[in-house]
Formats: structure tokens, C-alpha cells, sequence
């Protein structure tokens, strides 16, 4: 389960005086990186159970410690507090919580987009411009958050017209199947649990806003720039692991099979899971992505959601307070306050076979 929650409390831990300790320039041949379960992350937990990370760290002379941690916020507090060098992470949440924390964070890997697990789901009704006037069950300040209102949006409407009833992803399950609850917005396996009631009725999905909800492996930036051996190394095992578990020969299969069972499901469930992620298997889709004007757009997006929701850090007066620099140079918002970053150089590396 894949939590992808934005929370205040999380980004005031991150803020809390001493907390966070800026890398300092330091070149080192030990690493940790965290992840947690998602459908498009189940390939770290293979790389590490399988030796593949090690193979490729000990190419290039270090260690790397793939460590799964059972909460994603948690993962990203610890990232932003420098106790891990990377951490597995939703685009929005990168900028809200180490970004905006002060932490310089480099988008190392795009490894895919929401592409139909986050849904809009309404009960008795069949489209979206039904919601108005609803409560709608959420994860507050998440990803469910930003697609309600990205669908809104595309029916005239904004979150005035809803009222946002905050419900934690352990809970929306259970919540959905009380009369009361009447609009629920979350992501898979939730979603797809929910959609098996009847009467239920997905009316908005992240296939309408393809690309702006990414799952990405994030860098500390000073910790990259000092010791690129530790971006060659996950960039070679990433794209190692994709190469085996897109393939639907028995090596496939079995790399399938043994992450659907490490994220709690069957084959099945867990390929219906992947169905719905947009995976960046070929690194080649994945450069294009990232150096595409379209990230851009995106990223303004999501940028405009998080200053709205008060997410960008304590006295942001504009969605400009954190910069982010896309692919080819260029900045969004405070060129003097760069904390988060696109890359193309590992994921090229690899497409052209240079690792």
C-alpha cells in the first residue's frame, strides 16, 4: 500500500529546529535509500532480496542498503532529516516536505505515473458533476487531494462546491461502506476494493490527468554530485530489474509473482495494480519523458496545489518560494531557492548503455 500523504504535521517535524543537516560535501562509498510498498516500487524490494543492487554497487565500488520502511511519511521525514541518502517518492511530495524543508533533493529515476490507480468514486451516480454538494472521504493534503480538485476543475467546479471529510487511507475502506459516506476519493488496492460494492462507480480517474501524479526515486543533490557511483549503481539495477519483470517469460513471471507476494497480493491483483501504473521500463520513454515541455506544465500545477494548501513551508508567500529546476535548466519560481530537480544524465546513461 502506497500511503502518498502530504501532512503539516509532517512538514512541521521537517522544519523543527536541528532537525534537518544539510549534506555536506563528502565523498563516501556506503548509502542507504528507503522505500515503501507501492505497485511501481515493489522492484526495489526485488533488487535488494535478489543481490541485484549489490552486483551493481559493487561494480562501482560502494554499498547501498535498500531499506523498506512500513510508513511513507515516515520514509520521507527521515530522508528530509539525512537519515537515509534517497528515498522512493510522489513528485508533490518531494517539494512539500524535503524541498520545502530546505533540503536540496535531485529527481534521480521517474519510474512511472498514476495512470488509473487514483480514483473519484461516487455512490449511486455515474458522473462526476453528481459530487457537488457531497461529503467526499479523503486522505487530506494527498495526492487524492489534488486529483478532486484537477476533476473539479474539468466540471466547472472547485472544492467550495464539496465538503473534504479527512479520512485516513487505513480507514477509507471501512468508512466507504457506511450509508453516509456517499464520494470517496483514493488510489489502489483501496479503490479497487471500494469499486467491488454495488452502486459504486468510478467518475474520475488519473488517466485524465496522465503524468502530473509521478513516483519517482529522489537524491539528496550534494550526496549525487559528490558520489555519482551511487546514481550509475541504482540507475543500473533499476533498469536491470525492468528489463526482467516486463517480460512475460518464466523469469518474468517469477519476478511478478515475488513482488505481488511482497506487497500482500496475488499475481494477478498485483499485475491489475500495475495495469493502472504507466512504469518507465524503457529508459529511453523515461528521458523523454523528463526533457519533455510537459513536466513543465505539470510541475506548475502541482506547485499552485501545494502554496494553496499551505504546503510550500512556513511563510511562503507565493507558489514561486521553492524553485525546481526541470531537465534543460530552466526554473520554476525562486532561481535562489533551487530545492528540488530533474535529471535526465543516469536515465541516459542507461539508454545509451553507458553504465
Amino acid at each position: 500500500m502506497h500511503f502518498k500523504t502530504l501532512t503539516k504535521t509532517a512538514i512541521a517535524v521537517c522544519l523543527a529546529a536541528g532537525l534537518i543537516t544539510p549534506a555536506a560535501a563528502e565523498q563516501k562509498t556506503s548509502f542507504k535509500i528507503a522505500w515503501t510498498i507501492y505497485a511501481g516500487w515493489m522492484p526495489w524490494g526485488y533488487v535488494a532480496d535478489k543481490g541485484i543492487i549489490k552486483k551493481w554497487a559493487d561494480k562501482y565500488g560502494i554499498t547501498v542498503d535498500v531499506v523498506q520502511l512500513n510508513d511513507y511519511v515516515e520514509s520521507q521525514n527521515q530522508y528530509t532529516a539525512g537519515t537515509f541518502d534517497g528515498v522512493l517518492s510522489t513528485n508533490m511530495d518531494a517539494i512539500s516536505i524535503p524541498a520545502a524543508g530546505g533540503v536540496d533533493t535531485t529527481t534521480l529515476i521517474v519510474g512511472d505515473y498514476s495512470n488509473g490507480n487514483d480514483k473519484i468514486i461516487l455512490k449511486g451516480k455515474t458522473k462526476l458533476k453528481d459530487i457537488k454538494g457531497q461529503r467526499v472521504n479523503l486522505v487530506e493534503y494527498s495526492v487524492s487531494e489534488y486529483l478532486l480538485v484537477r476533476g473539479l476543475e474539468s466540471v466547472g467546479m472547485t472544492e467550495k462546491d464539496i465538503t473534504v471529510v479527512n479520512t485516513s487511507d487505513a480507514d477509507i475502506v471501512a468508512a466507504s461502506k457506511s450509508a453516509e459516506v456517499t464520494a470517496i476519493t483514493t488510489w489502489n488496492p483501496m479503490a479497487a476494493e471500494i469499486l467491488q460494492e454495488p452502486g459504486t462507480h468510478s467518475v474520475f480517474d488519473s488517466t485524465k490527468i496522465p503524468g502530473e501524479i509521478m513516483d519517482i526515486c529522489i537524491i539528496n543533490t550534494q550526496t549525487l554530485k559528490d558520489n555519482p557511483a551511487l546514481g550509475k549503481a541504482l540507475a543500473g539495477a533499476w533498469y536491470e530489474v525492468m528489463g526482467i519483470m516486463t517480460k512475460d517469460d518464466p523469469a518474468g513471471i517469477a519476478a511478478r509473482t515475488s513482488m505481488a507476494a511482497a506487497s500482500g497480493t496475488d499475481l494477478a491483483g498485483y499485475e491489475s495494480q500495475l495495469d493502472a501504473t504507466y512504469l518507465f521500463s524503457d529508459p529511453k520513454k523515461a528521458v523523454k519523458f523528463v526533457e519533455d515541455g510537459d513536466v513543465k506544465k505539470y510541475m506548475n500545477l502541482v506547485r499552485n496545489f501545494l502554496f494553496e494548501k499551505g504546503l510550500l513551508g512556513e511563510g511562503a508567500q507565493s507558489a514561486d518560494a521553492v524553485g525546481i529546476e526541470l531537465a534543460d535548466g530552466e526554473v520554476l519560481g525562486d532561481k535562489n531557492n533551487v530545492k528540488f530537480r530533474f535529471t535526465s544524465e543516469y536515465m541516459k546513461m542507461a539508454a545509451e548503455g553507458k553504465l
